[in-house]
Formats: structure tokens, sequence, C-alpha cells
């Protein structure tokens, strides 16, 4: 049921993406009066058509999904009848082409807009941007943050959940800057903490980058009671089941359900013998060995065992941020906008080497992405739609042949230099263009591969 959900979810995303960018072609070709052969999901061989409309369009899906396209009445693809060459996209001034090419992209733009303005009128459930411990001899302990202050303020930006902290400090640690939090003690004491980024290393990017700067978010106490046992995991294999209150591991008693967590990232591939209580039954000891996985460059042992929640205790931990029709239109577009120069300011980090390439995601990332978003829930899931538009319509205009970008680059020589492009020199781009695109891919998959082997 998890893979079928993942798929789904996956397929309608791409697909949905893959619409709506490419019907912001279409739509604004339409509006210029350019004729519109072919409309495709897809690329490569045609598995499914139809043709509707005056012109008789092709709307079609293709073999290999991951993309799609527009293809236009042109003269230089095919022979045009005299009739239509005035609707020829060829035949179209450089400025109607430019419209045309970045309609696509804009149209993923506007797409997360309205998700996103969706997403803040109905309110975005987060939790409380609360410090929990803070590690020695990181970034936060040498601003002297303490266990049980509260985020109000990062700069000049406001913060009101722990998301919103992590999203805010994600920008800064990329700009390696020298920030000043505001923060309330549980006195409801004000101080400001000076956060020094200048030194933090790009590596720490890579995984939970709050954990590598010190920070952990304070953890609702939670009893040592089973609410859920992976299937597959060690806690299945060795035995443990839902509602068993685990009370020794080892010889050591437990009281908190972090203990057990504690214990068992610290105990990968060696046994450990539970001692809980199980209803009816009575006491039992169980003898599991945690599953030996690899997080942030760290061997961690897992056994896929999850808390019982109280979601009556859990609520005094969790805020929900909303804002009227208005606002919320204004928080969408700064959140689409901030999206788009943060996707630009790390791809130019990974060009020039200040941050690893493993942060490049390829499909088999999406698509887990994807499936957990959408297991946590539709809201979850929005969110996940909007960013992935973003990122798309980031990628297509970067300047390399073959994508919207390229194309665009082409047009603003052309309006320079009062003439069109040499054929051979978008020949040429084409071939960089692919080069480019391929390596970028191979990139991507790997460390969806590598991913997938070291968690």
């Amino acid at each position: 049921m998890s893979l079928l959900t993942t798929l789904l979810a996956f397929a309608f995303a791409l697909g949905a993406l893959i619409v709506v960018h490419e019907y912001g072609h279409y739509l604004v070709a339409r509006l210029c009066n350019v004729k519109v052969l072919r409309f495709s999901v897809g690329f490569g061989r045609v598995i499914w058509l139809r043709r509707y409309g005056r012109d008789q369009t092709e709307w079609a899906i293709s073999a290999f999904p991951l993309g799609g396209y527009v293809k236009m009445l042109d003269e230089r693809e095919g022979e045009v009848a005299p009739q239509d060459l005035a609707r020829a996209f060829n035949r179209q001034s450089v400025y109607r082409r430019t419209v045309i090419v970045a309609a696509g992209p804009a149209a993923n733009f506007l797409l997360a807009i309205a998700l996103y303005w969706l997403i803040y009128m109905h309110g975005i459930p987060g939790f409380s941007p609360v410090i929990g411990a803070v590690a020695p001899g990181t970034p936060a302990a040498a601003a002297q943050f303490a266990p049980g202050e509260i985020l109000i303020k990062i700069g000049p930006q406001a913060v009101a959940t722990w998301q919103d902290a992590r999203w805010v400090l994600l920008k800064h640690a990329v700009e390696k800057s020298v920030v000043v939090l505001e923060v309330r003690n549980e006195r409801n004491e004000i101080a400001w903490r000076k956060l020094d980024l200048s030194q933090f290393a790009g590596a720490g990017l890579d995984g939970d980058f709050l954990r590598a700067l010190g920070f952990m978010r304070l953890q609702p106490p939670l009893p040592p009671v089973i609410g859920q046992v992976l299937p597959g995991g060690a806690a299945e294999r060795g035995g443990l089941q839902a509602n068993d209150e685990i009370v020794a591991i080892n010889g050591a008693a437990v009281t908190r359900w972090d203990q057990v967590v504690a214990t068992v990232s610290g105990n990968a591939g060696r046994e450990l013998v539970f001692v809980a209580r199980r209803g009816a039954t009575g006491t039992v000891r169980i003898a599991v060995t945690p599953d030996a996985v690899f997080e942030n460059g760290e061997r961690i042992g897992r056994i896929g065992a999850a808390a019982r929640i109280d979601r009556e205790a859990l609520q005094k931990y969790v805020v929900e941020v909303r804002y009227p029709p208005l606002a919320s239109l204004g928080q969408a577009l700064e959140r689409t906008w901030d999206t788009s120069v943060f996707s630009l300011k790390m791809l130019g980090k990974m060009i020039t080497g200040e941050v690893s390439l493993k942060n490049l995601s390829g499909p088999l990332t999406i698509a887990d992405y994807a499936g957990q978003s959408a297991r946590v829930g539709w809201l979850s899931y929005l969110v996940f739609l909007a960013l992935i538009s973003i990122s798309l319509g980031v990628l297509n205009l970067l300047p390399i042949p073959l994508l919207d970008g390229g194309h665009l680059m082409y047009y603003m020589v052309e309006i320079l230099k009062g003439s069109p492009v040499s054929d051979k020199a978008i020949e040429v781009g084409q071939h960089v263009g692919m080069a480019v695109l391929f390596m970028l891919m191979s990139f991507a998959l790997y460390n969806d591969i590598n991913r997938l082997i070291h968690g």
C-alpha cells in the first residue's frame, strides 16, 4: 500500500506539473495566434492521441513520461501552407516568441502561488519554535542558546513555527551570515543571541542542518509505549507489538520514549533485551537487534517502531498559522519568490563547490517525497506540489540550450544584435545543452541511488 501511494502521488504530481507547464506555452501561443500542432505529455513514441478544435491539435500521451512538449507550426521543421504562414512560430516577432517560451515557467510559478495562497488561507499547523537540547561545540552553543527558549525573530523576520525557523535559518546558513535571533525564555524575558554562520561548512547542508547548527526541537514528553510497528523492521522480527510498554532495555530502567531512541540509535547491529508490559500477558522479555542505517554520515540503529502519541498532550506544542485572503496572497508571493531565489543561490554554490552536489535530487527522491507527503495528508502534499512546481520553473529558466531558458537566451542575443542566432550556433548549443542535462541527471540519479543504499 505504501509503494502504491508513492507511485500514485508521484504520477499525479508529475502529470499535473507537466500539464500546467505545457498549457502555459499552449495558451499564450493560441493568444498570439500561433497554430499548435501537438500538445504532448511525455516524449518519444505516442501511446495515446486525440485531435480536437478548429486546428485539429493533437493531444497526446507519449512513452517517456519525464517531461512534455508543445509542437507549434514552424517553417524550420516542415513545409507550411501559404495560408498558415502568418501563424508559424518562426514568423512571430522576437517579443512574441519570448512571451510564448516564458509562459511555461510562469505557469509553474503561478501554480505555486495559487497553492500557497490556499494553504495560508486554510492554515498551516506546525510545532512551536521551542529549543530543546543544544549540542556542545556547535554554533548554537557558542551563541549561548538555552533549552526552553522560544524563537521569536531571526534577523528582522518573525517566526511562528519550527518550520518557519528552519527555512529562515537555512537561507542565512547558505549566505554564511551573522544573524541576531530574538528569543523569549520560560520567565517571559526577552534576550538576543548572535549566531555566527560565517564558518558554517557547506557539508552541514547535506542532511539535517539544524542538528549540524546544534539545534534540537523541544520534544513533547512521550511515555515508552509503542504506537506502531513497521512491517519488516527489527521490532516486528523480534516480536515487539503495538501498545507494548517498554520498562527496561538491557537491565536499564526506561521511563521516556527518547531513552528508547537513544539506546537503539547507539546499538546498531547489537542485540538488545527489551522488557515490556503487554496487556493481560504481563511482562515479556524480547531480544531485538537494531538494523544499521546511515544518517548524515553516521551509522545508527533503527528497529522500525514509533511511539504512541497522545494527541491532546501534543496540542500545546502545536500552533497553526493562518492569514486572511489578501495577506495569504502576499505570503504566497513572498514564499514563491524566496524559494525561487534560494534555489538559484543553491545552484550557484553547487557550481562553485561551496555546496555539495549531494543536494541534487532526481526522480526517485522526488517520488519518495511525494509518497511521504501524501501519507501525511493533503495539506502536506500541496506544499510538496508548490515546492516542486517552483523547482520546475527555476530549472526551465536556466540558460541551458534545450530548456526554455536556453531559447530565451537566444532571443536576448537576437534583440541585442538585431538578427537571429545562426543555425550553426543553435546546433552547437543543443549538443552542449544535452551534455549539461545528461551530467545533471547523472548526478541526480547517483544521489538517488546513494540515498536508497545508505539511507
